[in-house]
């Protein structure tokens, strides 16, 4: 046996990962429901200026990334793409939405979205200190 780090994850690894990931749940009596999705906001020339990506499964959608354009920042472009995954999962068969957050990042911005905080690992920075937030849908 070899273990590698890979740059890339190709067919046969994705191919891979699909397969048991979704076998497991079956064996362990849950549905995976497995999803990714990525919302892109463009100015009128097409430019691409946000994005929140993540992906859904058993019971939960997860946001993993949310970025907007450093120079349109706090114009409520971040509320639209988190109000789309809202909106495109509300009706599924979906529990509740969660995200990671850290303390320089956007905390206070998730609490007025109404995510609670399940969880905050501290650290010795607190900028660094990660957040763990949740919202039922």
């Amino acid at each position: 046996m070899i273990i590698k780090r890979v740059s890339e994850i190709d067919d046969q690894i994705g191919e891979f990962i699909n397969k048991e990931f979704a076998e497991y749940g079956v064996q362990s009596g849950v549905e995976l429901n497995f999803e990714e999705f990525h919302f892109v906001a463009e100015d009128e020339d097409g430019k691409v200026i946000g994005v929140i990506t993540g992906h859904a499964y058993y019971n939960e959608v997860h946001i993993g990334d949310l970025i907007i354009d450093k120079n349109i920042r706090r114009n409520g472009l971040g509320r639209q793409l988190v109000e789309a995954v809202e909106n495109a999962y509300k009706d599924k068969e979906y529990e509740k939405i969660t995200l990671t957050t850290f303390g320089f990042q956007a905390p206070e911005f998730y609490k007025k979205l109404g995510y609670e905080v399940e969880f905050v690992r501290e650290d010795k920075n607190p900028k660094l200190s990660k957040y763990f937030f949740a919202k039922s849908i």
